[in-house]
């Protein structure tokens, strides 16, 4: 004969993964270009590769990202620096499941731009453009090195949402 333990059997909730991060701590940064801007103490902050003055990339790596930053300075080019911030995004829309623009303004400090929110699995969930319309432009965007999977990198994604938007919040041009 065989006999078990007594005792009704309870299943289990099931278990979700928690990922936090720390409360971000802003730093204004200064750089050798024609803009500033307050950065998250957890990101570090390093020249990019390329050869190009003023382009720099924010690296977050305990969520294995980075925000990419380029600047450009509008010569009589506005309308296709622009189109290319708006193409760029519109590459994700195979992978992604929806677009989600906002726009953004900020007169007292002369900055006018767009957050873009992508959901799904695009290699990009976040990215922005910046300008004052006359000299500056700026264009960001946030890529993983892992392949994305929209439902286990979204508590970073939308971290390092809020973090661009403060970017925005905090970007004043230098003449």
């Amino acid at each position: 004969m065989f006999m078990s333990c007594g005792g009704e059997v309870i299943p289990k909730p099931e278990g979700m993964l928690r990922l936090s991060y720390p409360i971000p701590k802003y730093q204004e940064i200064e750089l050798p270009c024609s803009y500033s801007f307050e950065k998250n103490e957890f990101s570090e902050l390093k020249k990019a590769r390329r050869n190009r003055k003023c382009w720099y990339n924010l690296e977050y790596r305990e969520m294995n990202a980075t925000l990419y930053l380029s600047y450009y300075k509008i010569q009589d080019n506005l309308d296709s620096l622009l189109r290319d911030a708006q193409n760029l995004t519109q590459e994700h829309f195979i992978k992604a499941d929806g677009i989600k623009p906002n726009e953004y303004a900020n007169p007292e400090s002369n900055v006018y731009g767009m957050i873009y929110m992508v959901s799904g699995d695009a290699a990009s969930p976040s990215q922005f453009y910046a300008t004052d319309s006359v000299n500056h432009f700026i264009v960001g965007s946030v890529y993983f090195k892992v392949k994305p999977n929209y439902d286990s990198i979204l508590p970073a994604a939308d971290y390092l949402r809020n973090d661009i938007r403060h970017l925005m919040e905090s970007l004043r041009w230098k003449e």
